[in-house]
């Protein structure tokens, strides 16, 4: 499992680095900061899906607040959301470690 998580957290880091890359590659093209938002680049992937998830949300017992959440995700940009969690599963994966402190002598 730990295999796994890591490396769908490598994978999504490096999603998360090529979606830099381009926009970074906009933002020099257009003399300033340009980044492309979650939600415009889960339409531009696959738009039915970005409906289905929004139907699938509205129809849950805190709709308002699970609409206000998905719409805050949606307007961060892409590469922070990848980035986020694929950090996030990269660490679920390490491994554990064994000794938190050090002895007196290991120092």
């Amino acid at each position: 499992m730990r295999l796994v998580l890591r490396i769908s957290g490598t994978w999504l880091i490096g999603l998360a680095l090529v979606l830099l890359v381009v926009d970074g590659t906009k933002s020099l093209a257009g003399n300033g900061l340009v980044f492309a938002g979650f939600g415009q680049t889960w339409s531009q992937l696959h738009a039915p899906s970005l409906a289905a998830v929004s139907d699938f949300l509205a129809s849950r017992f805190f709709a308002d607040l699970l609409d206000a959440g998905f719409r805050a995700l949606l307007a961060y940009p892409a590469f922070a959301v990848f980035g986020a969690t694929g950090v996030a599963l990269a660490l679920l994966g390490r491994r554990p470690r064994r000794e938190r402190f050090l002895r007196q002598e290991q120092i």
